[in-house]
């Protein structure tokens, strides 16, 4: 996929952000960090339905800034601004949960908050979601790469931890094909995953 095609926040993203009409970008955005958002929501404590509320919330906070917004790599990154964004939503909704009456649930929310103080933002987790859509997006690039087998070799062992003699009975291999198929797809997954890396930092620069 050449550089301009890549799904990740590059500065050229963010210009066809700011064009109100240009609902192919706002679409590659959304993509790209609604899952990585409401992840993260739900890693601090929110329930299902919150964490979807929350990500949504962001998504229109979001498409009202994103008009004024100037990107300037040395004031930080779009991701930072982004999580920023994202944790004092959470913040506050945590907040106002626990200050409202809620009844006997009230106690997990209060307990969630008071583990969380200002100091602890979450910077690692919210770094942890953005790598695993990177994993996921890099998943779907190659996954056409390889074979059906091999590819189920691969997710099942890999992703949901299938013992390979397991995987073999499955998928019709020999345990030894479903290592090397593990390990194929792995390292092409690697590869394609640190590519996306060069390709956000060459736009960044730019």
């Amino acid at each position: 996929m050449p550089v301009d095609d890549s799904p990740l926040t590059r500065v050229s993203l963010l210009v066809r952000l700011r064009d109100g009409g240009n609902h192919s970008a706002w679409r590659e955005f959304v993509d790209l960090y609604s899952p990585i958002v409401y992840g993260f929501a739900r890693k601090r404590g929110l329930q299902d339905a919150d964490a979807a509320d929350l990500m949504q919330d962001v998504m229109r906070s979001v498409s009202n800034a994103i008009g004024r917004l100037e990107y300037d790599r040395n004031q930080g990154s779009f991701r930072g601004w982004l999580f920023t964004i994202t944790r004092n939503k959470i913040f506050n909704f945590l907040s106002a949960r626990r200050i409202r009456p809620q009844g006997s649930g009230d106690t997990t929310t209060n307990r969630l908050l008071d583990q969380q103080p200002d100091g602890v933002d979450g910077e690692e987790t919210w770094e942890l979601e953005y790598q695993r859509r990177l994993a996921a997006l890099a998943m779907e690039r190659i996954q056409g790469e390889f074979q059906e087998k091999t590819w189920r070799a691969f997710w099942l062992s890999a992703v949901d931890g299938l013992a390979a003699a397991e995987v073999a009975k499955q998928v019709g291999l020999s345990p030894g094909a479903i290592y090397v198929a593990k390990s194929r797809v792995l390292a092409r997954l690697k590869e394609e995953v640190e590519t996306m890396r060069r390709q956000e930092e060459q736009e960044a620069v730019r």
